[in-house]
């Protein structure tokens, strides 16, 4: 009579896996048992509020300073443009935010496209600079820059 050695082998493999699995569930619940009783610690979901940071904080973390602003050439009064003061940036492919401060009040993130303040929105971002403008494709009205960090 002649065997099959796949069958045997396909046996064998089942077989082993098996007592494996039932041998590893028993060590499971049986060294659970050998430990003190009553000494198991509830797990404990900790609860953090969100921390309150202040402007300035955020300004300093986006390597934000004091702000310089610059009038671009498209002639908008000084007076307006020492309204905005820019704190920080993040840029990425022409996408970003900028932390602006609008008449000393708190700073603000505002992503590009948004609206800045009143009819100015921010237009684009760049490593150390914001530009403002009525709409995406109008001319610059401010640009707003970061000072060089100094060493």
């Amino acid at each position: 009579m002649q065997t099959d050695a796949y069958r045997l082998w396909f046996t064998r493999i089942v077989t082993f896996s098996l007592s494996a699995l039932a041998a590893a569930s028993a060590a499971y619940w049986g060294l659970g048992g050998w430990g003190p009783a009553g000494t198991a610690v509830a797990p404990t979901a900790a609860i953090t509020a969100t921390p309150n940071v202040s402007p300035q904080a955020l300004a300093r973390a986006l390597g934000g300073g004091m702000a310089v602003q610059s009038v671009s050439a498209g002639g908008e009064k000084p007076a307006a443009a020492s309204r905005y003061a820019l704190l920080g940036v993040v840029a990425a492919h022409g996408r970003g935010a900028a932390l602006i401060s609008v008449d000393g009040q708190p700073a603000k993130p505002v992503r590009v496209g948004n609206s800045v303040d009143g009819g100015l929105l921010l237009q684009s971002v760049t490593a150390r600079r914001a530009v403002l403008a009525s709409s995406v494709s109008a001319p610059a009205e401010i640009t707003l820059e970061l000072p060089l960090p100094s060493n």
